[in-house]
């Protein structure tokens, strides 16, 4: 199967970042788009266990733009997309056949917008399309993607994320994916703050955390947040790394801040929720899951 993206025939799809979430969506990639799949990664693993669902490992990221005309990137910070896709070795080098760029990590507004621009001079689209429901969606197929790009190139792509989510959402032009999904990281760091005072008050008053959980469960506090954060983690003192971490986190509210400064909005509460993940950082826990910054407010385990 070939598909078209902005008048460019896709006939190889190639995926950078094989970690926890993108190793899973590579698998599903694989599985269901219909076309060569080859991923790279700095890791051997990863590489080794993709093989066995037919994905080509590559050795370099220049292996797969000379190989490939559509490519996802699965990082972790600007810095990590910047290098793989602008540095001497990256992705958009003079010998790169890349024509479609897709940006699957929760990436700066400023940065998106400025790579964008600097693929459009290259005749390179640059997509942005963060992901939501964590390494279960992954691993299951039901991510959710918040898109932005053009609504033509949009509906181009929507069968190649269809293959690994379930929900694939046009948010706008480039950049807007990244401002829903920030804005949404915001509202659950917010909320899982929220919760984890509410527990270390009720439990410092008398009440039972779980009794505490379960009725909010029943009145108009419910929400994701209390059963996948509150019950699970919260509550149990269970706090795996390679997770969602706490330096992740802390760089997900920096960019809804930046966008909060950049609307002129106070944003107090994601301010506050900053500086509790910063103490939580700062007490040894930057690895940890983020929930960790209950132990800060003063409940024991």
């Amino acid at each position: 199967m070939a598909i078209q993206v902005n008048g460019v025939v896709v006939k190889k799809l190639g995926f950078i970042g094989l970690g926890a979430m993108g190793e899973a969506m590579c698998r599903n990639l694989a599985a269901r788009a219909a076309m060569p799949v080859l991923g790279y990664d700095l890791r051997s693993e990863p590489l080794q266990r993709l093989a066995e669902a037919g994905v080509e490992a590559c050795g370099s990221i220049a292996e797969i733009a000379l190989e490939c005309e559509l490519v996802f990137i699965c990082l972790a910070s600007d810095q990590q997309v910047d290098t793989v896709c602008f540095g001497s070795d990256g992705a958009i080098q003079r010998a790169s056949n890349v024509k479609v760029i897709v940006d699957c990590g929760t990436t700066s507004v400023a940065f998106t917008r400025d790579a964008a621009a600097r693929c459009r001079e290259l005749g390179i689209v640059w997509i942005d399309a963060p992901i939501a429901r964590g390494r279960e969606g992954a691993q299951r197929g039901t991510l959710a993607f918040m898109v932005g790009a053009k609504r033509d190139v949009f509906e181009a792509v929507t069968p190649l994320l269809s293959a690994m989510g379930t929900d694939v959402i046009f948010c706008g032009d480039v950049g807007c994916g990244q401002i829903v999904k920030i804005l949404n990281n915001k509202v659950v760091l917010q909320q899982v703050h929220a919760l984890a005072e509410a527990l270390t008050i009720g439990e410092s008053l008398g009440v039972n955390g779980n009794v505490l959980f379960d009725s909010f469960a029943k009145g108009s506090a419910d929400c994701k947040a209390l059963h996948a954060q509150g019950t699970h983690h919260l509550l149990t003192g269970n706090f795996p790394p390679r997770t969602f971490s706490t330096l992740y986190a802390l760089k997900d509210i920096g960019h809804a801040i930046q966008l909060a400064d950049e609307a002129q909005v106070n944003a107090g509460l994601a301010r506050s929720t900053r500086d509790l993940l910063e103490r939580s950082r700062d007490a040894g826990h930057e690895e940890d899951y983020y929930p960790v910054f209950v132990k800060l407010l003063h409940r024991p385990y």
